[in-house]
């Protein structure tokens, strides 16, 4: 018997187990109990992997040509932001890393093991095969294990099916290791929780041998879906790659050719070559990615890959899991009912004497200090008296699926049973018609997804002997009682906002239909058809794919069956964010174009598998990383569309001088300047804009949008050409009223400097009036508007900062003209923007 296990070590009724050689050599030629994991990336890999990026190995590339060409001041302009940008990019991976880290469990659970005769406490990663584990209530089994003796095990194994209810365990030899969660089985799994009872298990797999490593090693064989934005970014950056160099290549024989100076004729190219490529691009994008992520992290949520957080802005459907992330993972009481009566919603008022009676006999019939969750859920919702005593126990068994426990209070001695509906009819011996009204009510409560569970109790007789079976109590019926998994609290808000922001939800999960759909319904979901496993496994993927456009409810479902559903949504064109917290999720999460695990309850393998991790596992979240993400891509686009736009005038006043004649305008210093000060720093403001509104109220952007469409590229050229016209009309006419070539340098300079603020102004919003415009609380406009205007002030007043860039000082009335130009170009913008905007729409993208 199983008891002879509690007794003292040195018993020689005790099985041998392995010795300690035994043990070591196992240990040794099989490896550690624990699962594979990823080797944790240095700060080094960390940078390294950066700088693979082909936008920001194109930013450095560019740095050391002008090293080699002895630019020394702009090579070390492009090399300091370079590295600036690959430190905030790193710094933020390596802080990911290490919270990553922090999520894991400090130790692998520990094992009560026999080794040579003795029982020993030993860390869980030390579990060999072979071992012999001794279990108890509350228990975290360390390895996958056959039972060789049991009394009463039910063990949780939610995180390996999805199923909150605990199932049942039995000693006993099959041909093969069965699949977790059936009942009667002899085999207890990695990661499971003891519930209740005793056993005596063999190990039979430990570490990615067994099942929680089974569906571990799956990962391996899954790629990592690359995010929409970083394919576009990289074809970007190679367009603007392509054109720029062949633009700098028509500079260099235009001028060498017509001015016959191939020195000039180089540094011309060079300074067009800077004034188209995209310079700027990576810093933007990584800024915005790092800010993103911190961002979301004041909310409790963890980026693994903050490109994600962009992607699930443009999530179309979303698959959940049910335990532990659309509910609480707990069992709660929900109703109460009496023979003959109607059900009691347990909150909707004050409980009546009868049903809080029937609950206390609900406790009673529990053990004393639950582990089990149904247990636990009468305790919270009544406590026995603490002065009765308990005498004795009838747990469960195959044969009579219902506990008894026996308490002495005062003078009177009372039996209180709990057990399936079925099971307390037998045993108080219920007349066919009391069956059938029971049988109703069952039925009633199973609809609505409920655990049903029937209550009895009788008072014994003084003096009487206790019977040896459950049978021989008097038992009479007292009531029903069935218990649910609660919603989460925020999840019913959740589900309503990603309907109105275009996101289907799609409930997969392990539990029973009945069950799956009464929670959809309480969760917001239009629960209509219910596709269970034994269904999709008929169904072919054509069959499959065309299914999943309209379930929104897929229950006993498989682990492998998830993943199926993830690649189905997927082959029809859906951008896919999948969410779960348990082994069985992390295949369908790493698959999925944004994986979603939860942290708390959430294990090492799905955390693994995700790109956005919850802290605090709490669906709502969810929600506010979609918003999040819109607002990213939102802002990103206004970013690129400033850049676009600046780019325009910047390169038409590199190449004017070539067209015209005119002396060469600005140098690659005056385009370094410009593009790695003004430029990344007039950025950041688009980062800190708010969300636009209705930000949630329309449907997700098409997965394939591109990031410069043809409406973006049109609206980015016409302000682009507006800034270059004032400009360039100051640069043609500033000679004919007296001023030197180093004066109409520095005027317009100033004058396009002052362009680009009007440029930050018309793009903060697509919609929003100048007013609003200006009006909008943006923390980064009140530091970048005084910073330009300082920086502006230093280069045209400060006698070193004019020499270094060959700027001329120059009278007070002609500092006037750059502000007006830049306010008669605001307002033109400002004024055209409605027509424009009109225009753009006609266009397609």
């Amino acid at each position: 018997m199983v008891w002879g296990l509690m007794q003292d070590a040195t018993d020689d009724s005790l099985p041998q187990g392995l010795t300690a050689a035994q043990a070591q050599a196992r240990l040794a030629s099989e490896g550690a109990n624990e699962l594979p994991r990823q080797q944790r990336r240095s700060g080094l890999r960390i940078a390294f992997d950066v700088l693979r990026e082909p936008m920001l190995a194109l930013l450095l590339g560019g740095g050391v040509v002008y090293l080699l060409l002895g630019d020394r001041q702009e090579a070390l302009i492009l090399l300091a932001f370079a590295c600036l940008s690959v430190g905030i990019t790193a710094v933020q991976e390596a802080r990911t890393e290490r919270v990553l880290e922090a999520l894991r469990d400090l130790t692998s659970p520990r094992a009560l093991v026999i080794r040579d005769g003795t029982r020993q406490r030993i860390a869980g990663r030390e579990v060999v095969r072979g071992d012999l584990l001794v279990l108890a209530e509350g228990d975290r089994v360390p390895a996958d294990a056959r039972l060789l003796q049991a009394s009463g095990v039910f063990a949780d194994e939610s995180l390996l099916t999805g199923e909150a209810i605990p199932v049942s365990k039995l000693p006993g030899q099959v041909a093969s290791p069965p699949r977790p969660g059936g009942n009667d089985l002899p085999f207890v799994f990695a990661g499971t929780l003891v519930v209740r009872g005793s056993g005596l298990a063999e190990v039979t797999a430990t570490g990615a041998r067994s099942e929680i490593g089974r569906i571990g090693k799956s990962l391996g064989m899954l790629e990592v879906e690359v995010p929409h934005l970083q394919r576009q970014m990289r074809r970007l950056v190679l367009v603007f790659a392509a054109t720029g160099a062949a633009v700098s290549l028509a500079v260099v024989a235009l001028h060498g050719l017509t001015r016959g100076d191939w020195l000039q004729a180089v540094l011309a190219g060079i300074a067009v070559g800077m004034s188209m490529l995209p310079e700027e691009f990576p810093m933007v994008l990584a800024v915005f990615m790092a800010m993103a992520a911190w961002r979301i992290s004041q909310a409790r949520v963890l980026t693994r890959r903050a490109s994600a957080i962009e992607t699930l802005g443009a999530a179309t459907v979303l698959c959940t899991d049910k335990t532990g992330t659309l509910t609480e993972n707990r069992m709660a009481i929900a109703r109460l009912q009496r023979p003959g009566s109607a059900s009691f919603a347990v909150g909707d008022g004050p409980m009546p004497p009868d049903l809080l009676n029937l609950a206390l006999m609900g406790a009673a019939a529990s053990t004393p200090q639950p582990f089990d969750p149904m247990e636990k859920a009468f305790f919270a919702l009544a406590l026995p008296d603490p002065a009765m005593r308990l005498i004795r126990s009838y747990p469960l068994s195959p044969g009579q699926l219902s506990m008894t426990q026996v308490w002495q209070d005062g003078d009177q001695r009372i039996a209180a049973a709990k057990g399936a509906p079925e099971a307390m009819a037998d045993l108080c011996a219920l007349t066919p018609a009391a069956r059938a009204v029971l049988a109703d009510q069952v039925q009633g409560m199973a609809d609505a997804g409920l655990r049903v569970l029937g209550i009895a109790s009788c008072t014994l007789a003084p003096g009487a002997d206790l019977p040896e079976a459950q049978a021989g109590f008097a038992l009479a019926f007292a009531g029903l009682v069935g218990l649910a998994d609660p919603l989460r609290a925020t999840v019913p808000q959740a589900v309503a906002e990603c309907r109105t922001a275009g996101i289907r939800v799609i409930m997969v999960t392990g539990d029973y239909p009945a069950t799956a759909r009464a929670i959809a319904s309480a969760a917001g979901l239009a629960a209509g058809t219910v596709i269970t496993g034994p269904e999709l496994e008929t169904m072919s993927d054509a069959d499959l794919t065309k299914a999943v456009k309209t379930a929104t409810v897929f229950a006993r479902i498989m682990p492998e069956q998830k993943l199926r559903i993830v690649q189905a949504l997927k082959a029809g064109g859906a951008v896919v964010a999948m969410t779960g917290d348990g082994v069985n999720d992390a295949p369908s999460l790493k698959a999925a174009h944004i994986g979603v695990a939860m942290g708390g309850r959430g294990t090492d393998v799905a955390r693994e598998a995700a790109a956005i991790v919850l802290l605090d596992d709490d669906f709502g979240s969810i929600v506010t990383t979609v918003r999040l993400g819109r607002r990213i891509y939102d802002n990103l686009r206004k970013a690129m569309r400033f850049i676009l736009a600046v780019h325009v005038p910047i390169a038409g006043l590199a190449l004017m001088p070539l067209l015209t004649g005119l002396p060469i305008l600005f140098g690659p210093v005056h385009i370094a300047f410009l593009e790695m000060i003004i430029d990344p720093v007039c950025s950041l403001v688009f980062e800190a804009e708010g969300e636009e509104a209705g930000v949630m109220r329309r449907p997700p952007r098409p997965a394939d949008q591109p990031l410069f469409s043809g409406q973006t590229v049109l609206w980015s050229l016409l302000q682009g050409l507006t800034v270059f016209a004032a400009v360039a009309a100051i640069f043609w006419f500033a000679p004919g009223f007296g001023l030197a070539a180093d004066q109409v340098r520095g005027l317009t300079f100033a004058a396009l400097v002052l362009g680009i603020v009007a440029l930050i102004l018309v793009n903060r919003s697509a919609s929003a009036s100048l007013v609003a415009a200006l009006i909008r609380p943006n923390r980064a406009l009140f530091v970048v508007l005084p910073l330009v205007a300082a920086m502006l002030a230093v280069v045209l007043l400060w006698q070193p900062a004019r020499a270094l860039l060959g700027f001329g000082a120059l009278e007070p009335r002609w500092l006037l003209v750059p502000p007006l130009a830049g306010l008669g170009v605001l307002l033109l913008l400002e004024a055209a923007k409605p027509l424009l905007r009109r225009a753009v729409r006609r266009l397609p993208g």
